[in-house]
């Protein structure tokens, strides 16, 4: 069995009309993605909270699967339609079928932050060396495989600096990659936070694979309390409009760690920050940079 899948060009304000429509009317999937992905022209979309976003690139390509037996003519014409344009060219190509699960899986490997930290999906066996610690942590629907420089920088951060015992809170925990990460490298106590209900649920599911007692919570829900070390990995527009919770959650002679910061956006949340916390120097990688410091 194979299917068929079509690559259609449109322009920004067709590229969501046409791809709904293309689903109504027998699609398997879309998919909308950049035209000039690849090249210099390439458009990288950068979205955070309460800021007015580019929702798809000015050229873009619409990928959409079919089965084999599917008339792309006939469904694209009336896709058009009811999409208010013409019927645009596109370019088919023939797709086997494949063990999707497998082909998935075998994008992702070991992830070393550390000497001793890495992070392993539960199909890959244990990396095996001394004094290993490991998290065992599959792709999902929350943010946090490791695999983002932000995620990266921040294991890093507790890596080097947690000593054990400390009481850590973990605010946009996604995956509760950190605040899982966090206990197994000695932490006492470690809560996560998060606004999105699936993340919390995720958390859950993935600090129990990995035999740790950590909490995880709705904003409204946190208890009140201040913690030894705030981690908060998210974007630059949260960390603006939270940093008086964010310090106020801190205890005094307390650690901060941020990070979703890009590299233009450094200097002003360090000014902000700056009220708060005597700051470290940043850690950088790839254009991402993580912001440290002790509470005054």
């Amino acid at each position: 069995m194979h299917y068929q899948q079509a690559a259609i060009a449109v322009s920004a304000r067709q590229a969501e009309p046409l791809s709904d429509a293309l689903m109504e009317h027998g699609a398997l999937s879309t998919a909308i993605e950049d035209a000039h992905a690849g090249t210099a022209q390439e458009q990288a979309l950068f979205g955070e909270p309460g800021m007015p976003t580019e929702q798809v690139w000015q050229q873009s390509i619409i990928v959409a699967l079919f089965d084999a037996e599917a008339d792309i003519d006939t469904i694209l014409a009336a896709a058009a339609a009811d999409a208010h344009m013409a019927a645009p060219a596109y370019q088919l190509e023939t797709v086997p079928e494949q063990d999707w699960v497998r082909l998935t899986q075998s994008q992702f490997d070991h992830i070393q932050i550390s000497e001793r930290l890495w992070i392993t999906p539960s199909w890959h066996p244990l990396p095996q060396a001394p004094d290993i610690i490991n998290l065992q942590l599959d792709p999902g629907l929350a943010f946090g495989t490791g695999s983002h420089p932000t995620t990266h920088l921040c294991l890093q951060w507790l890596d080097q600096h947690l000593h054990g015992g400390e009481n850590l809170l973990d605010y946009g925990c996604g995956s509760g990659i950190l605040t899982i990460a966090a206990l197994k490298l000695g932490a006492g106590q470690a809560s996560g936070v998060d606004i999105d209900p699936q993340a919390i649920r995720a958390s859950r599911d993935n600090a129990a694979q990995n035999h740790v007692d950590a909490r995880f919570y709705l904003p409204d829900d946190l208890p009140a309390g201040q913690f030894d070390v705030v981690v908060a990995n998210i974007l630059a527009n949260p960390l603006r409009m939270l940093g008086d919770m964010l310090a106020a959650r801190t205890r005094s002679g307390g650690q901060i760690v941020l990070s979703g910061i890009l590299e233009e956006q450094l200097s002003e949340l360090s000014d902000i920050y700056a009220q708060w916390f005597d700051l470290n120097p940043p850690l950088s990688d790839n254009g991402w940079v993580c912001i440290s410091g002790r509470k005054k």
